[in-house]
């Protein structure tokens, strides 16, 4: 089962940011952050973090509530603002960058989410520096597009693959 977690602070926002997700998965649990459990995470086999709104940065004050991701040791997939959670978790900060529609991305490390250059629908303010504990995997003209923890199966991406490029999400899904 792959655990759906929502960082978004209004249901409104569930559509176009969770269930263009869940229409892609068929086993999947939608839970948001703030009602996670220790059970939730026992039983999931993986975990998505889902993206919000521009204007909708409330999890980043909470961002002690995804400190499990360090001791997580399944895969887990962090869409937008999902990869900026990550990042904080890792040590990373938050950079303002804006990116918003199509955009080119360069994929400069393998990985098992995509392997090319190809364009994707971006809408952030932020984006994430380099640490010591991720790997940069992508980037974009202006930013770091998608990341990796070092020694986990832990990954981000600062674009919406639900938007464009389902076969991200796909990705994830098999391996």
């Amino acid at each position: 089962m792959i655990l759906v977690i929502k960082v978004n602070k209004f249901e409104l926002h569930d559509g176009e940011f969770v269930r263009s997700i869940t229409q892609l998965l068929k086993n999947f649990k939608v839970v948001h952050y703030k009602d996670l459990k220790k059970s939730d995470l026992d039983k999931s086999d993986k975990a998505i973090l889902c993206g919000t709104a521009l204007k909708d940065n409330e999890f980043i004050k909470d961002v002690n509530k995804f400190f499990w991701l360090k001791n997580y040791d399944k895969p887990v997939l962090g869409i937008c603002a999902g990869m900026e959670i990550i990042g904080k978790v890792f040590d990373c900060y938050l950079e303002k960058v804006t990116e918003i529609g199509m955009i080119k991305i360069k994929t400069i490390k393998k990985n098992i989410l995509f392997d090319k250059k190809f364009e994707a629908y971006s809408l952030h303010n932020y984006s994430v520096n380099k640490s010591k504990s991720i790997d940069v995997i992508a980037k974009s003209d202006k930013c770091i597009s998608a990341i990796k923890v070092k020694n986990k199966e832990i990954y981000g991406v600062l674009f919406h693959p639900e938007v464009r490029n389902n076969e991200i999400i796909n990705n994830f899904n098999i391996h």
